[in-house]
């Protein structure tokens, strides 16, 4: 009797969790949310008064800061997708909506019990429910960062919204401050004016360069341009519906002398 031949199956995705794992995970029809949030309105938050105030041992175990930061960064899905593949950077996604952090959060913790089970951890990635256009600076220290990530954000079509968008030549000041020289800033969207817009600012601003995605798979940042593309629930939303995306990425540059 011929034997059988075995089939070798594909190994999950990194960040898949196991049976056991997913069971402990939170379902987002219990943290209902509006899908937008006024910057500008008083969310009662609490933030440290300057970095050296802040405890990150609260975040991680090894109670340091982190190097990546996910700004709006959803439901988690790029920071779940990342964590495995760089078990060793720090990352933190920043959601001002308090019902989607709490997801983020609960979803992190259940990650973190099952992590005897997919063989990861978690302890480098965590969630701060916070204001990132009024208090980047209170939480970072100059030049800090490696990595910023802006996915899918609010478009604010109206145009006196337009000030509410999370690129702006302010804010950008504060985004090239704690960037530092040679960390890239992570964009995409599936709104074309959007795309523009933010790629405009950024082209136009003195301390950041377009950089190519070429360039960055060669430099070994494939992976979280995979992320990027579709690692968010809204990557996945959009992926599903076949509407376009617009991916642009810049380099933060030293200053000129």
């Amino acid at each position: 009797m011929a034997k059988r031949k075995r089939t070798e199956q594909a190994p999950p995705p990194a960040g898949t969790p196991t049976p056991d794992t997913a069971a402990l995970l939170p379902q987002k029809k219990h943290y209902r949310q509006r899908a937008h949030a006024n910057p500008f309105s008083d969310h009662a938050l609490v933030y440290p008064k300057s970095p050296a105030a802040m405890d990150w041992s609260a975040h991680y175990p090894s109670g340091q800061p982190p190097e990546w930061a996910d700004i709006g960064c959803g439901f988690g899905g790029l920071l779940i997708s990342l964590a495995p593949l760089y078990p060793n950077t720090g990352m933190l996604g920043m959601e001002i909506r308090v019902q989607v952090s709490e997801y983020v959060h609960d979803r992190i913790e259940a990650l973190r019990v099952g992590a005897n089970n997919d063989g990861h951890h978690y302890n480098n990635v965590s969630i701060l429910r916070t204001n990132s256009m009024k208090f980047l600076p209170n939480y970072f220290t100059k030049a800090s960062l490696s990595a910023i990530f802006f996915l899918f954000p609010d478009p604010h079509f109206k145009l006196r919204k337009h000030k509410a968008r999370i690129i702006s030549p302010t804010l950008l000041a504060e985004y090239a401050y704690v960037l530092r020289p040679g960390g890239i800033v992570y964009t995409i969207t599936d709104v074309k004016d959007l795309a523009d817009w933010m790629q405009k600012h950024l082209s136009e601003h003195p301390l950041f360069e377009p950089v190519s995605t070429e360039l960055l798979r060669e430099d070994g940042k494939g992976p979280i341009l995979d992320a990027v593309w579709n690692g968010t629930e809204e990557g996945k939303k959009v992926e599903r519906n076949k509407g376009d995306k617009y991916l642009a990425c810049f380099r933060r540059i030293a200053a000129s002398r």
